[in-house]
């Protein structure tokens, strides 16, 4: 397997819904689209903030057929999988295989808190059971299981894991994950308001959930880090943290989605057991995102690359 060289901006894209749940595919690829054009590396699919979890196995399957098609290899597809046992996490990973994506983000078993062993036994059986690319997710705060950087060194043998989406809400987890493993994985950073701590550490990408509304805001942070423009990254950051700070949260999918409706990029609506927000948490998120548009910073143009 030739390791893919994964860097950059990669969203985690929401799934765009009916009012009554169901999914709309149409949205999610008109919305797919602008993230295209605002220069991201990649795109995921699936993963939390596209409510993977409360969707039935065929319904996930339809999505990523959908969205591989809509996206036509411009840039990198990955799914996120998030399954309760192993043998249904293989399954998954085969099918959408077969579906022509170019990789998966893997969670570890879902509702199970295992001890290292298991873990890392569920990633490297889930690996052998195809031959995509691999993103670990580590996200101890949201699924209990943390991925220690000694952990990542037990697994480095594995060459379908190629990338860690970090999670733990430590930037010092880079550092440590450097020291550890050095450069043996594509080291992403996957909590928002901690992006330009975790740029000046030294990291190869950011999987971005607020920045679905604000793509080319998202973006232009991503290149000045990039640069090395300090200045003009802390300048944008500091406008940018308020909306940053909404992919934080346990309802960020419905804070997230509800700045894509302001940003006229799709809708609010979310699959059951989530409900829209209400009341006065509505108001405050409301206020928030509109305070951010309202003082949204004026951008260069960014030039066009070929992808």
């Amino acid at each position: 397997m030739a390791k893919p060289h994964w860097n950059g901006v990669f969203p985690a894209i929401s799934t765009q819904m009916q009012r009554d749940g169901t999914i709309d595919l149409a949205a999610t690829a008109r919305h797919a689209e602008v993230l295209i054009d605002s220069g991201v590396n990649g795109i995921v699919f699936l993963g939390s903030l596209g409510e993977n979890q409360p969707m039935s196995g065929a319904e996930k399957r339809l999505v990523i057929e959908a969205m591989v098609k809509a996206v036509n290899g411009r840039v990198s597809v990955l799914s996120g999988v998030a399954e309760t046992s192993t043998a249904e996490a293989i399954r998954y990973v085969r099918d959408v295989e077969k579906l022509g994506v170019d990789g998966v983000m893997l969670l570890p078993g879902m509702l199970y808190k295992g001890a290292p062993e298991e873990t890392t036994t569920f990633f490297r059986t889930v690996a052998k059971g195809s031959g995509l690319p691999i993103m670990v997710y580590n996200n101890p705060i949201s699924y209990a299981n943390d991925m220690t950087p000694e952990m990542f060194a037990r697994i480095a043998d594995e060459k379908r894991f190629i990338a860690i989406k970090e999670s733990s809400g430590d930037p010092r987890r880079i550092t440590e994950l450097r020291n550890v493993v050095g450069d043996r994985y594509a080291i992403f950073t996957g909590v928002d308001d901690l992006v330009l701590e975790s740029g000046i550490l030294g990291i190869d990408g950011w999987v971005a959930g607020t920045g679905i509304a604000f793509p080319r805001e998202n973006q232009r942070l991503w290149d000045l880090m990039c640069a090395g423009k300090w200045d003009e990254a802390r300048a944008l950051y500091r406008w940018f943290q308020p909306l940053l700070k909404l992919d934080t949260h346990v309802r960020f999918v419905q804070y997230i989605k509800l700045a894509v409706q302001e940003c006229g990029l799709g809708k609010e609506w979310v699959r059951p057991p989530r409900l829209v927000l209400k009341g006065e948490e509505r108001k405050q998120v409301l206020k928030i995102i509109r305070d951010g548009i309202a003082s949204r910073p004026q951008l260069p143009r960014r030039k066009q690359s070929a992808n």
